[in-house]
């Protein structure tokens, strides 16, 4: 099998990456996003075209945290769309049989019955703080399916929690709660800070999980004859912020006081997925938080000693 794999320098696309390198008969063709524009629609055609692969896992994408997608709507928008729209009717137009769109949990309404379900897709309003990336990840999905409904290909996507792991974002404003946490904390223990603030009560519960779990539940559902049109990735469980704020600090070793601002917003109290959908088919994760945590922070070590750390 040839397969593409965009956004494969970030975290998700790297994980990807080094999962089907262990799958024999898998010819794995990458682009950077300096050899391949993926907003470039004749640019991602004339891709297609040349390369003719078999199966392609759409995992690039613009990304960030609350302060990113607050900021930048119309760039996260506009990026997004484009990348879905062009890689699914480019893989197509080439003769792709099996396409794997990723989205992200963001997608679901802001006030969906928790844990959530698939079913719960455009059943309600939208977070409005990351409304644009959400809008142009629930296009993408719709895209496979009707591509996949009137065309016969396998075009399927797979929605993944709060994700983690080597290979992640640092940047101080725009990244995710997981790397900004392991940044803030290291930064912290490395000039001996007394302590670090943490934003609300610690109250709201989020779900995490490794990115090399994700990238084994999406070889998983590529093996599958005929998969849901959508299924969600999690690790089934979560824990409150609170907690997660302690075991990152724990873990980089940071000795210091957490103080909390209540006065600072909490977010949605809950935000799980019900994951019974995939477990059915046969998949679990495999790599528990903590270890997972540990695995990282190592690997957060190496990439800052090595320039490599994405920030």
């Amino acid at each position: 099998m040839k397969l593409f794999i965009s956004g494969h320098k970030g975290m998700v696309g790297g994980a990807l990456v080094r999962r089907f390198q262990q799958i024999s008969g898998v010819t794995i063709v990458t682009r950077s996003r300096q050899e391949l524009d993926l907003s470039d629609q004749a640019a991602v055609a004339a891709f297609y075209a040349a390369e003719r692969p078999d199966a392609a896992i759409i995992a690039a994408g613009k990304v960030g945290g609350i302060h990113a997608n607050s900021t930048y709507p119309a760039e996260f928008i506009y990026e997004n769309l484009a990348i879905a729209s062009h890689c699914i009717h480019s893989a197509w137009t080439s003769g792709v049989k099996r396409l794997l769109f990723l989205g992200s949990s963001c997608i679901y309404p802001k006030l969906a019955p928790q844990p959530i379900t698939e079913d719960s897709l455009i059943s309600s309003a939208l977070e409005p703080t990351n409304e644009a990336y959400a809008i142009a990840k629930i296009a993408g999905v719709k895209m496979a399916e009707y591509y996949r409904k009137q065309y016969g290909v396998v075009y399927h996507s797979a929605m993944p929690t709060n994700l983690f792991g080597p290979g992640d974002n640092y940047h101080p404003q725009n990244s995710h709660v997981m790397p900004a946490l392991i940044r803030r904390f290291h930064e912290a223990k490395e000039e001996c800070r007394n302590e670090v603030p943490a934003w609300g009560t610690g109250s709201p519960r989020r779900e995490f999980l490794h990115v090399d779990d994700l990238a084994d539940a999406c070889a998983f559902l590529l093996q599958l004859p005929d998969p849901p049109d959508l299924v969600n990735v999690g690790y089934g469980s979560d824990i409150t912020i609170r907690e997660l704020v302690e075991l990152v600090a724990e873990t980089v070793g940071y000795k210091g006081r957490i103080v909390w601002d209540e006065s600072k917003p909490d977010g949605t109290p809950r935000k799980l997925l019900d994951t019974s959908r995939i477990n059915s088919l046969g998949w679990k994760p495999r790599i528990p938080l903590k270890e997972g945590l540990a695995q990282t922070y190592q690997a957060f070590l190496e990439e800052l000693k090595s320039n490599r750390l994405r920030s």
